[in-house]
């Protein structure tokens, strides 16, 4: 099979040379490197991916194909994916397509052949940059200028793109609590790790108001992960403020974020966020848990933070990165509200925080008392 020659051009002019796979033609985004050994296909369909083209640091992918039950979204939201080398066979008792096909299918183009490590090395050194990729278009230049002029991803709200357009119930029979779920980007595992604490979950547009959670009558509001800028995201801020004071002069109803969820309910306490210089991207992040020392391995994938200094008072920290210190979870020292940056559901990833359902549910059991 003819080889179709591709090109990754950064915005500072950076020129990465190989060959197409999945879709041939055009692609753009902020370039992202994730050091997941497995896990593509989860990767793919995050939502939180959406605007960016991710390079994976593991040098051969695809092996194990594309199994029906792994998706984390119903479409892929990753604009491309870039690799040393795309598997050309896949073995799994599970899968029933290749990667490349999938790609194809869904219209999103895949690099391979180019020096990854070369790649992920300039990203760490200068940061995350925007890039374009074209087999139709070989002036470097010209799409040196086509990268610089993508959307910076500071200020960006991506949320409304991604988010559910409509609310929908995952049903459980054995349920012992109802959970609001919003949608900024929801993973599938999300709602399954839910599902299997006890909780029916209903999912709601990012735009909900306060006041029809309210009317919904919640055990608790889970705030989920997604992509883009947390500031930029206002009408989710002040939906959680103005549960937050429903919580605390009506009834209390507990609150649980992750990641993107994370940063927006630590906004919404007064904190502040901030663009890391090349994000989080894995599933080999360690995280100390400050409140019994415990050291979790956590899967991730952020490229905002909440700042460590601009915590207020009401916020307590509870865990912390051990790569670079960054916060990666707080809890509200009055009200039953918490959160984390990592993603305890994992998908791909490590099983380590899966407890942090546990203690929401018991945080509702407690409510109810």
């Amino acid at each position: 099979m003819q080889e179709t020659p591709a090109i990754l051009v950064l915005e500072n002019g950076s020129v990465y040379r190989g060959t197409a796979f999945g879709y041939i033609g055009d692609a753009s985004g902020e370039v992202v490197f994730n050091t997941s050994l497995t896990g593509y296909q989860e990767i793919l369909t995050d939502p939180s991916y959406s605007g960016q083209m991710v390079v994976m640091t593991y040098p051969l992918i695809g092996n194990y194909g594309i199994t029906p039950n792994d998706d984390e979204s119903a479409k892929i939201w990753a604009s491309a994916l870039i690799v040393r080398e795309a598997s050309n066979v896949y073995s799994n008792f599970e899968s029933n397509r290749s990667l490349g096909d999938t790609l194809k299918e869904a219209k999103v183009m895949g690099l391979q052949g180019i020096d990854t490590r070369k790649l992920v090395r300039e990203i760490r050194e200068k940061g995350a940059m925007r890039g374009v990729i074209s087999t139709s278009c070989d002036d470097v230049e010209a799409l040196k200028l086509q990268a610089a002029g993508i959307p910076e991803m500071t200020g960006l709200d991506l949320v409304r793109t991604v988010t559910t357009p409509s609310s929908y119930i995952v049903d459980n029979p054995e349920a012992k609590y109802h959970v609001v779920a919003f949608d900024y980007g929801i993973k599938t595992n999300i709602v399954r790790q839910l599902r299997l604490e006890g909780c029916r979950v209903t999912v709601v547009n990012a735009r909900t108001p306060a006041a029809e959670v309210i009317a919904m009558n919640p055990d608790g509001v889970f705030l989920s992960n997604g992509p883009g800028d947390p500031f930029a995201v206002t009408y989710a801020i002040e939906t959680i403020r103005e549960l937050v004071e429903y919580s605390r002069s009506q009834r209390q109803i507990p609150i649980f974020g992750i990641c993107l969820g994370h940063q927006l309910l630590s906004l919404a306490f007064g904190a502040k966020t901030y663009k890391l210089k090349f994000g989080h991207h894995g599933a080999n992040h360690p995280v100390k848990n400050l409140l019994d020392s415990r050291i979790e391995i956590t899967s991730q994938n952020h490229g905002f933070a909440v700042e460590m200094a601009s915590l207020p008072e009401a916020l307590e920290l509870t865990h912390r990165n051990l790569y670079d210190q960054t916060v990666e979870g707080v809890r509200h020292r009055e009200l039953p509200c918490f959160s984390v940056q990592y993603h305890p559901e994992a998908a791909p990833g490590p099983h380590d925080s899966h407890y942090l359902f546990k203690e929401f549910t018991e945080l509702m059991e407690q409510a109810r008392n």
